[in-house]
């Protein structure tokens, strides 16, 4: 460097000095009318665009002003929006204090500093009964989970989200495959997928990114009345409720790395557009490799959201996702179904722990699209109209493949195809939600109609017999490359097929308060059904309508804070037809069944305690599914109804903030799921059925923030997840195959800052091997460790 350039670098770096040395800084601090910090009050500059958002303890920082007089306000959804005028000099950093109007428990749509409240408790969730029902005035158990968790507790897919629900676990991990190629979870005795989004249908075949989730609400039981036939399970829903548009510009940057080769990128951004109209977009790009020899998945996520008010009436909110994923997946093992177990032990599958039996040119691509477009019209003080359309489109193309058990202790042949379906829906629903008063009582109510049509397009190969893998030799004889696959496959073909169903709903749901302190729910849903296929003429599929009534009661003898609630709650699945013959193969005929049905008994209390801070739940139900399709003793070619199942069970949720920075949650469930009914040449009869799961779960979670002293901002986490052992296969005709209980121990450390949050986690602490499964035996990630930050503007 020459003399000229070195004084000409020295006097910009002088001036670049001298101008930030006139810059000064504002700090503060906002709070509610009863002084509870309040987070992600938005701060900024009249005019400029600088701003800052509250963080958990309520305060700001703006760095980096020029001297002069600014007006300074602080925004918020749900209060009113405060201005102040302050006068920054050279170097000075001076403080600025915003007190908004409401209180803490008037702020609504405020989310309250989680120092002083119970962050991890939601009141209310408007999509359980599609009324505005506090938790405590509802008659039905649900859990929510909020983002907060999420983003406390680094979760980075579904399956960690879902781990903080009471009475829930995953038995299959995605497949990718078409029309149910998505993770299945037990719940209350049966196998459910989340097929909600908002409270509207929303189907897909992989895994579904949490970048977009404000909460994640389980609501158990059969809820066939206001949700309908094709959506439900009988133990009960998942749904996704999004982020939707907010008023203010505010915004959040995330970055996640980890075990196994994780990166992932988020960002939340939220922008007003008018003063009527606002947009909120979320994206998530996210890379990992399995903890196996091979396996991998990458996904893209966007979700771009808008909100018009149209007028002081009329609100337009329309939601998007679009997800682009490939994964290269293990092969799941299945244990035979048709032959005695030839497995004593789990020393073989533990061998081959970290042995995937698949390659990364294996892989399968899964995108999907879903959309809905809500309308509110304000129609009167007390009455609100709600019309809804949505959409849902979800691709598979790419290879399947599954390892099936050969009965002799060792080894499995592997079954691949190459998949290539897909699956759309279509739902329009419109609500007619209000409050009126009949003679002393007053009553909330809501009225609806409802249209879904799904259809299932399916034009994949065959099935192909690939090689043979040996768990004792740990060797795998097949082919693993695509042109080997594809030349495996290349005269082999199912045939281009369609499958579709269409219902028709009308259902009614009304709250009356008999009493102050008592309340009766009167719920009833009737659909029509109709499904057909490719192969049939639409002559030969039988309609099919079915009633579903619920009721419920809340008594509460502490008003606000203790209620007794009961409920009856029924369900019902329209069971497809399906090709049968005479004994000898004779008299082929297409036959239709009636819907099966779904009824459940339930008791418990709730309470919210001490303004919000321990909310506890428990709960006895019993649940008889009757009309269940077997097969015909006299006749092994024909199908009959009349299969019964029966499942009891007991579970406890806690949500607390018993002391201010300590936050918790925790789930305990017990359950027995019997087969009272059914041919026993099945094996079934009087045993526990595989997607039952394991009858006892544990959850916990519980978090520390220091709000003073030399650590404040920092928090500490520590939870986990046990189970009793479950039996993945157990019949009469083949035997238990069982997977041993397990505890599994979490830990996360972070620190929070004005506008960054930053946190490690480790989950699996004790490197502890473990298996899921549904007549499969699945290996589960062992100890892994990931880094997050977060930074909000």
């Amino acid at each position: 460097m020459n003399l000229k350039s070195l004084l000409s670098f020295s006097l910009l770096l002088l001036l670049c000095t001298v101008s930030m040395a006139q810059q000064g800084s504002l700090r503060g601090k906002v709070s509610s009318a009863d002084l509870q910090p309040l987070e992600f009050v938005h701060v900024g500059l009249k005019g400029f665009p600088k701003g800052a958002t509250t963080d958990r303890f309520g305060e700001f920082l703006i760095k980096n002003i020029q001297p002069g007089t600014y007006t300074v306000y602080a925004s918020l959804i749900g209060a009113s929006k405060l201005e102040k005028t302050i006068t920054i000099t050279e170097g000075e950093n001076p403080e600025i204090f915003f007190v908004l109007t409401e209180s803490s428990t008037d702020l609504s749509e405020v989310v309250v500093s989680d120092l002083a409240s119970n962050r991890f408790y939601n009141d209310s969730s408007f999509t359980v009964a599609k009324l505005p029902l506090k938790d405590l005035e509802n008659p039905q158990v649900y859990n929510s989970i909020s983002s907060k968790l999420l983003k406390e507790q680094v979760v980075t897919n579904l399956n960690d989200a879902l781990k903080n629900a009471t009475g829930v676990t995953r038995l299959w991990e995605s497949t990718g495959r078409g029309g149910d190629g998505a993770e299945y979870y037990t719940m209350r005795g049966f196998s459910v997928q989340p097929t909600l989004v908002n409270g509207l249908p929303s189907i897909n075949n992989g895994s579904l990114d949490p970048s977009n989730v404000e909460s994640l609400d389980v609501i158990k039981g059969p809820s066939g009345t206001l949700f309908g036939s094709p959506l439900i399970s009988y133990g009960g829903l998942i749904n996704i409720t999004t982020k939707k548009p907010q008023d203010v510009f505010k915004g959040e940057l995330g970055m996640v790395t980890g075990s196994f080769g994780l990166n992932r990128l988020t960002g939340d951004i939220n922008l007003p557009l008018t003063d009527q109209a606002s947009m909120r977009v979320n994206t998530a790009y996210q890379s990992q490799n399995s903890f196996q020899d091979a396996g991998s998945r990458k996904s893209f996520f966007v979700a771009p959201s808008f909100k018009l008010q149209a007028s002081d009436r009329l609100t337009f909110l329309i939601n998007t996702e679009f997800l682009n994923a490939e994964s290269a997946n293990a092969p799941m093992i299945f244990l035979s179904r048709f032959a005695p177990i030839s497995f004593s032990s789990l020393d073989l599958f533990e061998k081959n722990y970290e042995n995937s039996f698949t390659s990364n040119e294996l892989t399968i691509n899964n995108r999907s699209f879903a959309l809905q477009a809500q309308a509110f019209y304000q129609l009167s003080e007390n009455w609100t109209s709600q019309s809804v359309v949505s959409r849902s489109s979800t691709k598979t193309d790419g290879y399947y493949h599954y390892l099936w058990d050969q009965s002799n202790g060792n080894d499995f042949m592997r079954f691949i195809s190459d998949r290539n379906g897909q699956t759309n829906t279509t739902g329009i629903q419109q609500n007619l939600i209000g409050k009126y008063s009949l003679g002393s009582t007053s009553n909330k109510i809501v009225l609806g109609i409802d249209y879904f049509n799904s259809q299932i397009l399916n034009g994949s190969t065959g099935w192909v017999a690939n090689g043979i893998v040996s768990l004792q030799e740990g060797s795998d004889s097949g082919i693993l490359t695509r042109a080997g696959v594809d030349d495996l496959l290349k005269d082999s073909f199912e045939g281009n097929s369609t499958a579709s169903n269409e219902v028709i709903s009308a259902y009614v749901s009304n709250v009356m308060e008999v009493l102050p302190r008592l309340s009766v729910m009167t719920s009833v849903r009737w659909d029509r059904f109709q499904g057909q296929t490719a192969y049939w003429s639409e002559d030969e599929v039988k309609s099919q309508d079915a009633v579903s009534p619920k009721f419920g009661v809340v008594y509460q003898p502490v008003k606000d804070k203790v209620s007794i609630f009961g409920n009856y709650m029924n369900g019902f699945t329209n069971v497809a037809p399906i090709q049968v013959s005479d004994l000898d193969g004779s008299n082929p005929r297409i036959k239709a069944f009636d819907p099966e049905q779904a009824n459940q008994l339930e008791l418990g209390v709730k309470t919210n305690l001490y303004q919000d801070k321990i909310a506890f739940t428990a709960s006895y139900y019993s649940i008889e599914v009757k009309n269940r399709v077997m097969s015909d003793p006299n006749n092994i070619n024909n199908s009959i109804q009349g299969g019964e199942v029966q499942s009891r069970g007991l579970e406890f949720s806690l949500v607390a903030s018993p002391v201010r920075g300590l936050n918790l949650i925790a789930g305990y469930s017990k359950n027995h799921t019997e087969v009272t009914r059914d041919n026993p040449e099945n094996g079934y009869l009087g045993f526990r059925p595989e997607e039952a799961g394991p009858d006892q779960l544990m959850n916990f979670w519980a978090s520390y923030t220091f709000s003073q002293g030399a650590l404040r901002g920092f928090g500490l986490g520590l939870g986990g997840n046990a189970a009793s052992e479950h039996f993945t296969l157990n019949r009469a005709n083949t035997g238990t195959f069982t997977l041993p209980a397990y505890e599994v121990f979490n830990a996360a450390i972070s620190y929070t800052g004005p506008q960054y949050f930053l946190s490690l986690k480790v989950n699996n602490l004790t490197d502890q091997k473990y298996f899921s499964g549904w007549s499969t035996v699945t290996p589960q990630a062992p100890r892994n460790v990931s880094l997050n930050l977060n930074y909000r503007f």
